[in-house]
């Protein structure tokens, strides 16, 4: 067995190597660019397409920097439209209620990036090609330290070959989301928690409020687990509400009426922003019914769980899956259903069930049947993207088009909700084993006295 161990680590190498490749061929040559020949198509086609999701903080940073403007005004939003288009949008455009855009984020964001705004879009750009995609690497490491899971080498590489050539994050470092960033602050706010870190880790969480949909729902509950062991935990709750408060403040004296400007952005992204997950897999007719059933459903046993987990240890089992069930939790009932990007929020779950899977599938048939249902929704991306490559030259291009070229990213909208069950099934087993140790120690203690 030690002697083929290298070599099945080669192979398993070797294939991850080969999928990312597929994978990251299929987006950048077929994917991409037949998305930019349908905004081109629709009179979109003139602006910028790499780097789009960052293109509004950076121009709003420059112009509050430098003219002192508004970043939530009617003016900003229509250079944003210009930038992003090639013209303002119209209202009256069959495209407009799909393509709304407008400079959604809190106002602090503008202040942490205002760096950038000295330097030419182009330049940030670049800049921002190394960057993201080294923060998305470094998160699994500081997943698995947050976890205290051992992976070799291989096992590391092949981690981070794949994640970067997932159809999620291959989406989110072509557009420059920031929400990528914020998956690398909540890996070093949690790392730093589980390292007894504190402060630092409630002021590394208070920064993911840059975009406060991914993070609301594990920031509950972590300033509940704080409050609850006040003498213990108080420098974490101390930590995220000082650089919380440091961020809204500072933000007000440039911006005074920033937050109400802010909201009213946000509230106009529901008129054309698609529904949450849950409700846009259900449709249109079921899910305006049924989604937010659904919905209200999830969150309140999420916060049932949050409550009962409010003493876990963070470096206890229940703690890892607590956070990751809830980010799961925010990536399906929270979440646009088309901002796939957002769903690095699963990557914490992803590795937690890939590297201890085996115990409990061992003991659990229903287990082991998700599971598998799961990992080929994970890895049809990379199955099916040879396969559509292959496939090109064959089919004529509207076949192709119609009915194969998204073929790799149809199972996306599915994974997220395999990855909540594996994960409550997980937490199922940990606690009625925790309930049996219980139940044993007092079978025990009568006999003992």
């Amino acid at each position: 067995m030690l002697v083929t161990t290298p070599w099945r680590q080669g192979v398993i190498l070797l294939l991850s190597v080969l999928c990312a490749a597929g994978m990251v061929y299929y987006h950048l040559f077929l994917f991409v660019p037949r998305a930019i020949e349908v905004r081109a198509v629709q009179g979109f086609g003139n602006g910028y397409s790499f780097g789009a999701d960052f293109y509004p903080i950076w121009l709003t940073s420059r112009q509050g920097l430098l003219h002192h403007r508004d970043p939530y005004s009617p003016e900003m939003t229509r250079q944003i439209q210009i930038g992003l288009f090639g013209r303002a949008l119209d209202a009256g455009h069959p495209a407009a209620s799909q393509d709304y855009r407008a400079f959604a984020y809190p106002a602090f964001a503008d202040l942490l990036f205002w760096p950038l705004a000295f330097l030419p879009f182009p330049v940030v750009r670049i800049g921002l090609a190394v960057i993201l995609p080294v923060a998305t690497a470094l998160s699994i490491v500081l997943w698995l330290r947050t976890f205290r899971l051992h992976a070799s080498r291989v096992m590391l590489v092949s981690l981070m070959v794949l994640t970067l050539s997932s159809y999620v994050v291959l989406e989110g470092l072509f557009a420059e989301q920031v929400g990528l960033l914020v998956g690398f602050l909540l890996a070093a706010a949690l790392a730093a928690l589980v390292d007894g870190r504190l402060f630092l880790s409630g002021g590394l969480l208070a920064l993911t409020l840059i975009k406060p949909q991914m993070t609301a729902l594990l920031a509950a509950y972590l300033l509940l687990w704080g409050f609850c062991e006040w003498r213990v935990r108080r420098r974490f709750v101390g930590g995220f509400l000082i650089v919380t408060a440091l961020l809204g403040v500072s933000s007000l004296l440039v911006w005074p009426h920033w937050i109400g400007e802010w909201l009213h952005v946000v509230f106009g992204y529901r008129q054309y922003s698609t529904p949450p997950l849950v409700c846009y897999l259900l449709g249109n007719q079921m899910g305006s019914r049924l989604g937010p059933l659904l919905i209200a459903a999830l969150l309140v046993t999420a916060l049932a769980l949050a409550w009962r987990m409010r003493h876990a240890s963070p470096t206890s089992t229940e703690f890892a899956l607590t956070i990751s069930l809830l980010l799961a939790v925010t990536a399906i009932t929270l979440l646009p259903g088309h901002a796939v990007y957002d769903h690095v929020l699963l990557l914490p779950a992803i590795i937690l069930i890939a590297l201890s899977c085996r115990d409990f599938a061992a003991s659990s048939h229903v287990f082991r049947v998700v599971l598998g249902v799961t990992a080929l929704a994970l890895f049809w991306q990379w199955i099916l993207a040879p396969v559509v490559i292959a496939m090109r030259p064959i089919l004529s291009p509207q076949l192709f088009v119609a009915a194969v070229l998204t073929l790799p990213i149809r199972t996306a909208g599915s994974m997220p909700f395999g990855v909540c069950a594996l994960l409550g099934l997980m937490m199922r087993q940990v606690t009625r084993k925790q309930l049996r140790a219980v139940e044993a120690i007092d079978r025990r203690e009568p006999r003992t006295g």
